[in-house]
């Protein structure tokens, strides 16, 4: 059989192209980065870089806060063994927005002090806010802890959440308030971190214990202040007088606020208490700030002391921060 020439022609350019394309595969194979299977038992290293963040407030006999202080007139210990100092901030230069959650007891033991809680809560955020800048959180508790107002800068979104409480619950579940907002709340608060507590102090219903309470505050770096109302507004409860710690709430609520770099107030006077958030809202604005990260890096539960120390030629100063943490993993905002 004779083929026609014209049929042969298309049929060697067919197979011409099928040897081109097949050589252009053969070749991009070829040209392909070979690809590494990986182990699939391989385990890949994590590091963890932790950081230990410090507010410090430094006050002289009188109690009036010292500015002026620099890195070198800091030394910090861990564990009793020198650390490093990372970064300091002067009070001058400590810019960062404040963070404040502001719990109110609501319990049956407060019934008849609403009004002085309310009044003393609005009074000290009006005195510590600063507009587009700080923010604050007001929560009540009792039986049940309620969020009234989550973070806002607004005054009267927060005046409107404090006035709106008007009965009280049947139990006091304080521990638990500062375990939940400071795990829910102050852990990712970018920024200085603090709770101010308006209490009587006596806690009856958490399933959390003061040592909880104490721990996820230095975990989530955040300071605890005390108000106690026990005294109520004008310090006439029978066996109560402003100022006076006299019973084991007292000494917890001092307990509380001491371990995390705070401090507690006793006072049932309007104008004691009015002093007392104003030193409050100073003394958060004038705090030294000191970051290091420790040499003992090692993540095992344990408690970790923190002290520290002013140089030769402060000795008649005082200071005071949280006096340690426990050292496990976990997920706090740095800045």
């Amino acid at each position: 059989m004779i083929i026609p020439r014209f049929l042969l022609s298309a049929l060697l350019l067919s197979l011409l192209c099928v040897a081109f394309v097949v050589g252009q595969q053969q070749k991009s194979k070829q040209t392909q980065p070979p690809v590494v299977a990986q182990d699939p038992n391989q385990e890949r290293e994590v590091v963890n870089i932790r950081r230990v963040r410090l507010p410090i407030t430094v006050t002289d006999k009188r109690g009036a806060f010292v500015p002026g202080l620099t890195q070198n007139d800091f030394v910090i210990l861990e564990d009793k063994v020198p650390q490093t100092i990372d970064s300091f901030t002067s009070e001058q230069n400590n810019n960062l927005p404040l963070n404040i959650a502001v719990l109110m007891d609501t319990s049956p033991s407060t019934a008849g002090k609403l009004k002085f809680e309310q009044e003393a809560a609005m009074n000290f955020i009006q005195t510590v806010v600063k507009p587009r800048k700080d923010r604050v959180l007001f929560a009540t508790f009792d039986d049940e802890v309620k969020l009234r107002q989550d973070f806002t800068d607004r005054l009267e979104l927060l005046d409107r959440a404090v006035y709106a409480v008007k009965k009280p619950g049947t139990q006091t579940a304080l521990y638990d308030a500062i375990w939940e907002f400071c795990d829910e709340k102050m852990r990712s608060a970018q920024g200085r971190r603090a709770v101010v507590v308006i209490t009587d102090g006596v806690d009856t219903y958490s399933r959390a214990n003061m040592s909880d309470a104490i721990d996820i505050a230095q975990r989530t770096e955040t300071t605890i202040f005390a108000i106690s109302t026990k005294a109520g507004l004008s310090g006439t409860v029978p066996g109560v007088e402003a100022g006076q710690v006299s019973d084991k709430t007292d000494k917890e609520l001092m307990r509380l606020s001491e371990e995390t770099g705070g401090a507690a107030f006793f006072t049932g006077d309007m104008l004691a208490l009015e002093k007392a958030f104003t030193k409050i809202a100073k003394e958060l604005r004038t705090q030294y700030l000191i970051t290091y990260k420790p040499l003992n890096d090692r993540y095992d539960g344990s408690y970790r002391r923190v002290d520290v120390k002013l140089t030769n030629g402060h000795e008649n100063l005082k200071l005071r921060t949280k006096k340690g943490y426990k050292a496990v993993a976990d997920s706090v905002t740095t800045r």
